[in-house]
C-alpha cells in the first residue's frame, strides 16, 4: 500500500510558519499599544498632580512671576508631550489593527491549504479502498475460477 503524499506540504509548512510568526508579530503590537497607552496615564496623571500642585501653591498665597512662568512652561512641555503620546498611540492602534489584517489573511490561507490537504487525503483513502476491493474482487474471480475448473 502506498504512503499518502501532499504535493502541497512545503507550502503548508512555509504558511504555519509565516502564521506563527504573524501571531509574534500582533503580540509584540498589543504589547506595545498597552505600554504606550501605561505611558499615557502616567504622563495625564504627573499633568494632574502638577495642577493640583499649582493649585495648592496659588490659593490664596502670592506666587512670584518666575514660579508662573516654571509652572506655565511645565504645562506646556506636558501638554507636547501628551499629544506626542497621543500620535504614539495612534501609530500603535494602526500597527496592531495591521498586523491582526496580516494574522487573519495568514489564518484563512493556512485553513485553505488544510481543507485541502484535508480532501486530498480523503481522496486517497477512497483510492485505496477502491483499489483494495479491486484486488479482492479479483482473489474472489479467482478461487471461482479454480473451483469452476476444478468441477466443484
Amino acid at each position: 500500500m502506498k504512503k499518502f503524499k501532499f504535493k502541497l506540504d512545503a507550502l503548508l509548512k512555509v504558511t504555519k510558519m509565516k502564521k506563527d510568526q504573524a501571531e509574534i508579530s500582533f503580540a509584540e503590537a498589543v504589547q506595545l499599544l498597552k505600554e504606550r497607552k501605561l505611558f499615557m496615564e502616567k504622563l495625564r496623571h504627573e499633568m494632574d498632580q502638577g495642577l493640583k500642585d499649582y493649585n495648592r501653591l496659588t490659593d490664596g498665597a502670592k506666587i512670584t512671576v518666575g514660579t508662573l512662568m516654571t509652572y506655565n512652561s511645565f504645562f506646556a512641555w506636558k501638554r507636547e508631550q501628551i499629544e506626542l503620546q497621543d500620535q504614539a498611540i495612534l501609530e500603535s492602534k494602526e500597527m496592531r489593527s495591521k498586523r491582526l489584517k496580516e494574522l487573519m489573511e495568514l489564518r484563512n490561507r493556512l485553513k485553505a491549504i488544510e481543507q485541502l490537504r484535508q480532501k486530498r487525503l480523503e481522496e486517497f483513502k477512497q483510492q485505496q479502498l477502491f483499489e483494495e476491493q479491486k484486488e479482492l474482487d479479483e482473489i474472489g474471480l479467482q478461487i471461482y475460477t479454480r473451483k469452476a475448473r476444478l468441477g466443484g
